[in-house]
């Protein structure tokens, strides 16, 4: 595995998102890319799939012509992987794991070919501007060569006319370790478009922790820690930070959300300790927060930046809209109806997700204005997944550009 005395921060440093449809082979693939397994919820493994989003992080080596994570030859890059769950219903869980990725790795298995979550899959990088997308043919132990080939065909007529068209398409077997090496030199040649470093810092919070174990000494006890992505920006350690929309409290018989303040602690980009943070890749910071407020990722969702350097949460939201033709991650086609008022709309804020009612539409029907049942901190230029309630089920339906 990689050596613990490097200096990641000399290397390129990337979130690359892992997504498909269930039972492709996504958590087998991130096993092999980095040696851990992301499925560490028992119910994920007494279920089998993933729920939450899962993280595995390594360093890419390479030594000759060869890539690989065994800490052989000249480190390369350091790469987070996030593992997206394939299950329909945790949609959501998926959308939010995109909103902190810089690329992506689609998986489609040659024995069971483009299924309806690899359609929304593949739209949901679109909706949130993910470019990079590399696609990765898997499972090909299980069929012929024709079974094969076939499939390849099938992958790029799926993606014509999509953001990735001009994706490379490999064939690999995640169970036997083929093409791995390809997939990591691929990885360490991506062109990763650099983050500003110099605008004020925004954290976006996909998981939040207590990492404290039963019966652990008081004088030992550590901070809530939050899991996530420095969009913009850098952090250091003994910051004050603010966390928004924060807690919800009862104030003369209404609800309000209280912005949470605390210092960062520490810092770790996987195993390894960093004194300051940039862009890039994902972040866990451990803050001097009561632990018993990040149990059971009740911070996931929210935003933290340096102290009254946010903005206001808002529960009104405009958006420029962009819809699909087509319904996706249905068996049967249905195309996507206008948008009425006063209907509610799932909208994917960065790795949150509120409900919204329709208060405005444009004369156009482009431009659309939403009250939200959860208020959201927002950024002008943000893409926002839109879901549509069809048959019981969140549909991913298009996306929004703040404005």
């Amino acid at each position: 595995m990689a050596k613990p005395n490097i200096d990641i921060s000399k290397l390129p440093i990337m979130n690359i998102g892992i997504v498909g449809h269930i039972d492709h082979g996504k958590t087998t693939l991130l096993q092999q890319l980095t040696g851990q397994w992301t499925d560490i919820h028992s119910e994920e493994l007494k279920r089998g799939i993933t729920i939450k989003l899962g993280y595995a992080d390594a360093v890419i080596y390479k030594k000759g012509k060869e890539y690989n994570i065994k800490g052989e030859g000249k480190p390369e890059c350091y790469v987070t992987f996030v593992d997206a769950p394939g299950h329909e219903m945790l949609m959501a869980t998926m959308l939010s794991g995109v909103a902190i990725i810089d690329a992506a790795i689609l998986v489609i298995a040659a024995n069971e070919g483009i299924k309806p979550q690899t359609k929304e899959h593949l739209m949901a990088l679109e909706s949130k501007d993910v470019k990079n997308i590399i696609i990765i043919q898997n499972k090909i132990d299980l069929v012929s060569k024709e079974q094969t080939e076939k499939n390849y065909a099938e992958i790029k007529e799926f993606v014509k006319g999509t953001i990735a068209e001009k994706s490379e398409i490999i064939p690999v077997s995640a169970q036997q370790g083929i093409n791995i090496n390809k997939i990591l030199e691929i990885l360490c040649e991506l062109k990763i478009p650099r983050k500003n470093e110099k605008s004020e810092p925004i954290f976006i919070i996909a998981r939040s922790f207590d990492i404290n174990k039963p019966g652990t000494d008081a004088s030992k006890l550590k901070g809530a820690v939050l899991g996530g992505a420095l969009k913009k920006g850098e952090l250091k350690i003994g910051d004050e930070i603010e966390i928004k929309p924060g807690i919800t409290i009862i104030k003369q018989n209404q609800e309000i959300n209280e912005t949470l303040k605390t210092k960062i602690v520490s810092m770790h980009r996987g195993k390894y300790s960093v004194e300051q943070a940039g862009p890039g890749g994902s972040l866990a910071i451990e803050t001097q927060l009561d632990m018993s407020l990040a149990k059971a990722d009740s911070l996931s969702g929210q935003v933290a930046g340096l102290a009254n350097k946010l903005p206001n949460t808002t529960e009104n939201i405009k958006l420029k809209t962009n819809l699909f033709k087509q319904v996706l991650g249905l068996d049967n086609t249905k195309k996507v109806d206008q948008l009425k008022m006063s209907e509610m709309l799932m909208l994917s804020v960065n790795t949150t997700t509120t409900v919204g009612t329709i208060k405005k539409i444009s004369k156009d029907n482009k431009e659309i204005e939403l009250s939200l049942k959860i208020p959201v901190v927002s950024f002008k230029g943000d893409c926002i997944g839109i879901a549509r309630n069809i048959n019981n089920h969140w549909r991913l339906i298009g996306w929004g550009e703040v404005l």
